[in-house]
């Protein structure tokens, strides 16, 4: 929302979900500010749309539901989720989410990853 990076507001979640299309997916927001420690984003799932089970290897990431409902499926079993609803997903930890009929915005947050980086070869 603002114009300046820098501490504040960034982003209106309702604003957010009027501009973008019902249908669309993925990231409507991600935290860009240089120099940031952290890696944010805001994500839509469409009606009964998925992110296939996966395992991110180095991230802990922390997951805070902000609109429609859904699922988490991880070694725990199936648990719903619903606005309000805050998970945290260790780092190696298998990890599957499912929106209901209504979609599923979350917001994710977790560490930034470095950047990529020229390194020498190994020897030998």
């Amino acid at each position: 929302m603002t114009s300046h990076p820098g501490p504040g507001v960034l982003t209106h979640l309702e604003s957010l979900l009027h501009r973008a299309p019902a249908d669309r997916g993925g990231a409507l927001w991600r935290l860009q500010e240089e120099g940031r420690q952290l890696d944010a984003n805001i994500v839509r799932l469409p009606a009964n749309a998925e992110v296939a089970a996966h395992v991110e290897p180095d991230l802990d990431v922390l997951v805070q539901v902000l609109d429609g409902s859904g699922h988490l499926e991880t070694a725990n079993g199936r648990q719903l989720l619903s606005p309000g609803c805050t998970a945290w997903l260790p780092h190696g930890a298998r990890r599957a989410v499912g929106a209901g009929e209504d979609g599923l915005v979350y917001l994710t947050v977790h560490r930034r990853r470095p950047g990529l980086t020229v390194r020498p070869a190994p020897a030998g």
